[in-house]
């Protein structure tokens, strides 16, 4: 996806959809992106389909399944049934690529430990290893790691245009608000390509 397509991409996610994981809630409409950068993209890989994200410090593991859209715009989830399969936003780049490649996972779910259960305790210069179909591995180091509430999603931050290769993890988090069934906040955690 060139960087002029991407743009516009995230343009239109960020006005036309809503984050949401099923099962633990939803946040509402994100704010309209910033322009984008204006400096030169970095060197990335070419585009291949993820199919494994490894995260060694937390012992998380997973296959990826491609997501999309649902009909009311917001970002499908994996099942919910099936709380340790991540996936990745297959309308962004793939890990690797220029830009933010975005992967999903579940706290829990079905009354069990979801893949990025323990997400939270991911820290700075943490690896995350994404397997892709090439046979080829994108290893990023952790740069960040947010709580923030649903209500705050950083859309922007997530999604929107960076000049050099990127992954974000997302998952629920922070307090549990029985009576909506879903988590107050979201985790999310920012990674750079290794160099």
């Amino acid at each position: 996806m060139t960087r002029s397509r991407f743009g516009l991409f995230a343009l239109l996610l960020a006005l036309v959809s809503n984050f949401a994981l099923i099962g633990c809630g939803s946040s509402p409409e994100p704010a309209k992106p910033a322009p984008a950068a204006a400096a030169a993209p970095a060197a990335g890989l070419p585009r291949s389909v993820p199919v494994s994200v490894d995260v060694p410090s937390i012992g998380a593991h997973s296959s990826l399944v491609p997501l999309g859209l649902n009909a009311d715009k917001t970002v499908q989830v994996p099942p919910v049934d099936q709380p340790l399969q991540a996936g990745w936003y297959s309308y962004g780049p793939t890990p690797g690529q220029v830009g933010p490649a975005v992967v999903l996972g579940h706290i829990d779910g079905n009354h069990q430990k979801g893949i990025f259960w323990r997400l939270h305790e991911v820290k700075k210069g943490d690896r995350i290893v994404v397997g892709r179909q090439d046979g080829s591995k994108a290893t990023f180091t952790v740069s960040k790691v947010d709580q923030v509430a649903k209500q705050s999603f950083p859309t922007e931050a997530v999604y929107g245009n960076t000049t050099a290769p990127e992954i974000r993890l997302i998952t629920c988090g922070g307090a549990f608000d029985a009576s909506a069934h879903s988590y107050l906040d979201n985790i999310i955690v920012y990674g750079s390509l290794d160099t």
